[in-house]
């Protein structure tokens, strides 16, 4: 009987090791559990949040066609440019490729570092900038060529920001959706594809207002 209790005993661990180890595991799983939560959240965010603001943009990378449209938009055209929700960087890089200063403006910072490695990758980076910013929080006026992929619950109030902050040679190209009240210049594509084109030159009247300013000299 001594002996076969010396064997139990051997064979059974005493309560307080076996508890600590349960809780030793049980401080790992919760550990590795609540880091993964963490991690999760800390992805997730930047693509909800949008969704929770008032004017919600949600992003939908732009197909082939639609960088096609707006490029075929900015031939001819030189200058600054800048892409209003610029996602994954595609219409910024591809413009310039073409020759453009090109900036892009993104709420996502996943999206914004996606884009610089892409840059990076396609050997743009040198004539590309992306930042972390809303839109609503950042002056347009020092550029002459706009991109924007709005929804249309954003469009309208856009139009009126962008009208007062550039001048008369800017050009802005809707895609998907085109601004309420403006009158396009040129329009290309059809579909989702479908691409317009405005200069505020001519929906200001600037060639008009410039003619009539130029003061008159002595002969």
């Amino acid at each position: 009987p001594g002996a076969m209790s010396q064997a139990l005993a051997k064979e059974v661990p005493p309560e307080g090791e076996g508890g600590s180890r349960r809780s030793g595991w049980g401080l790992l799983v919760t550990a590795g559990v609540g880091g993964t939560l963490v991690a999760l959240y800390a992805v997730a965010t930047p693509f909800v949040t949008p969704a929770l603001r008032k004017v919600c943009l949600p992003f939908v990378p732009a197909t082939a066609a639609q960088i096609q449209n707006v490029l075929k938009m900015l031939e001819n055209r030189s200058g600054s440019l800048v892409d209003i929700g610029s996602g994954d960087g595609r219409i910024v890089i591809a413009a310039a490729k073409k020759g453009f200063q090109a900036v892009g403006y993104e709420l996502n910072p996943w999206l914004v570092w996606y884009s610089r490695y892409r840059a990076w990758r396609d050997g743009v980076h040198p004539n590309t900038k992306f930042y972390i910013s809303d839109l609503w929080k950042v002056s347009f006026s020092h550029y002459r060529n706009v991109v924007v992929f709005g929804v249309p619950q954003m469009m309208p109030q856009l139009e009126k920001k962008l009208e007062a902050e550039l001048e008369c040679n800017a050009r802005i190209i809707a895609c998907r959706f085109p601004f309420p009240c403006w009158i396009p210049d040129h329009t290309t594509g059809e579909g989702i594809d479908t691409v317009w084109a405005y200069d505020l030159k001519r929906s200001r009247g600037c060639e008009t207002k410039s003619f009539e300013s130029t003061p008159e000299t002595d002969s």
